[in-house]
């Protein structure tokens, strides 16, 4: 049975939900206000936990601030420095990201294990492929996923070696198919949970597809604990999509879900523009509702009877329906106007109810 973990309230492993987090790109050297409002965004979309990249010393005022401040837990990012491992302790981070193996001596190890300890601090440890050295895949002959997840086992039992059990583990490859099998092996050997991604992914559909191919590969085998989805974009995409991911593999559900047809020669609507249009109003409704948006009869009310609320292209115009049920017929002109003003009065009725959020 693998553990879990807590990062303040937030708990990580196999009795709690699959995470989403990003990554701050703000630097902590910039004005306050600016990384504040990043914090403010990806809580809003929804992320859980945000890791921030803690460079130098002179920087510790605004790491505390942040921790302070912050809506959502901290992680600090650490490379190669110990003091500034300790540092970010020292500041409230209630996790860190470190390499055990640059850390300096094995006594310096040992302070940080027992101050992290100390403090209740989570470790995630792991490796990237690109630092994997050559030698260690010429052990694993020439295995690169077996190098992997061999590289992040020797950081594991350093910190192991220092008494210290509250660990995350990651092993991430730019190739989805060496990450999924690198995770395997750690799901394997090991009982911590696991932060599961494909590291620099890329920009646009090409890191969106990426992205989901090797969190998918993994998810739907029951591996990962915590998600980030690596993109050369806003960290709110990074945690969209990532929301995107779970729902669509039916783990967890954070919006409305949108059915729509593609679209064909038969279509009485424009079906793209009706999308666009009713999109951005998905966020006010609760994320068990399901939406429609169908291009003719065929695919209209009767093919799309389960959802909560849609649209259908006819003959004569279009129609607005609910459960396979007809609410209201309108000229091609006035469907956009028709579909909103569906909307505002059932966003309205669920707010007046008392449902809550929608975002969960």
């Amino acid at each position: 049975m693998r553990r879990n973990v807590h990062i303040g309230s937030l708990g990580i492993g196999p009795s709690y939900p699959v995470r989403v987090e990003s990554m701050l790109k703000t630097p902590l050297s910039v004005d306050r206000e600016l990384w504040l409002r990043e914090i403010d965004d990806l809580a809003a979309a929804g992320c859980e936990l945000v890791r921030v990249a803690f460079p130098d010393m002179a920087l510790g005022e605004q790491l505390v601030s942040l921790v302070k401040d912050s809506r959502i837990p901290v992680m600090a990012d650490i490379h190669f420095n110990f003091a500034l491992a300790m540092a970010s302790i020292e500041a409230g981070c209630p996790a860190i990201r470190i390499n055990p193996g640059n850390m300096g001596s094995r006594e310096k190890l040992q302070n940080f294990a027992a101050f992290a300890r100390k403090h209740g601090v989570v470790v995630r440890v792991g490796s990237n492929s690109g630092s994997i050295p050559e030698s260690k895949i010429r052990e694993a002959d020439m295995d690169e996923a077996a190098a992997l997840a061999d590289s992040v086992g020797d950081q594991v039992r350093l910190l192991q070696e220092t008494g210290l059990e509250d660990i995350i583990i990651s092993a991430k490859s730019t190739s989805p198919r060496v990450t999924a099998r690198a995770n395997e092996f750690l799901a394997r050997d090991y009982d911590h949970p696991l932060h599961i991604g494909i590291t620099e992914s890329g920009y646009g559909e090409r890191g969106i597809v990426k992205s989901a191919c090797g969190l998918s590969l993994l998810l739907g085998k029951g591996i990962g604990d915590t998600i980030r989805v690596s993109l050369t974009e806003p960290s709110i995409n990074e945690v969209r999509i990532g929301r995107l991911i779970l729902q669509s593999l039916e783990i967890r559900r954070s919006y409305p879900d949108l059915v729509s047809c593609p679209g064909c020669g038969r279509r009485r609507v424009d079906v793209q523009d009706l999308v666009r249009l009713i999109e951005p109003a998905l966020d006010r409704l609760p994320p068990d509702l399901t939406v429609a948006v169908m291009g003719c009869e065929v695919n209209g009310p009767g093919e799309a009877a389960h959802a909560d609320i849609g649209v259908a292209g006819t003959a004569t115009g279009a129609v607005v329906f609910s459960r396979g049920k007809v609410l209201q017929r309108c000229s091609l002109e006035d469907t956009g106007k028709a579909v909103i003003a569906v909307f505002e009065s059932l966003a309205e009725e669920i707010s007046g109810s008392g449902k809550g959020e929608p975002l969960r």
